[in-house]
């Protein structure tokens, strides 16, 4: 059964954003060419918030591209640049990624924080905002 990964963050300030995204588009496409890699989806949220979906054949397989490469290198200055962070991984019967909506509900009653230096009340309630789906604010990239 694939696995469904959701990531949330929140980068706290924009002088962290340049960084962010070179690090967020090298993870990306890391991503979508990993072996196990199903589908790859981001979302540009207000407030310097970006959630990520991805579908993996496994868990084995999600694990080796987190700690690998360019994923490897930006989780570790994350918890410098957010005070947001949360995450959430689960198995279903379907090869198609969640809606927004739906992410947003299981982070919020299955998901759990991620380390941050500078954590905001939201990430300490672990209570987030509903995400915004705008016009050109989700890419798919598999």
């Amino acid at each position: 059964m694939p696995l469904v990964s959701i990531t949330r963050l929140r980068v706290r300030s924009w002088r962290f954003l340049p960084m962010f995204f070179f690090y967020a588009l090298r993870s990306t496409r890391q991503a979508s060419r990993s072996v196990g890699n199903l589908a790859t989806r981001l979302l540009r949220d207000r407030h310097h918030t970006f959630w990520t979906a991805t579908l993996w054949t496994s868990e084995v397989e999600m694990k080796q591209f987190m700690l690998a490469g360019a994923h490897g290198h930006a989780m570790r200055k994350l918890l410098h640049w957010c005070d947001e962070a949360a995450l959430v991984h689960w198995t279903q019967e379907n090869a198609a990624l969640p809606s927004w909506l739906e992410a947003h509900a299981r982070l919020q009653t299955e998901g759990r924080p991620s380390k941050v230096n500078h954590p905001s009340a939201t990430h300490i309630a672990h209570r987030f905002p509903d995400p915004y789906v705008g016009p050109g604010s989700e890419v798919n990239f598999k």
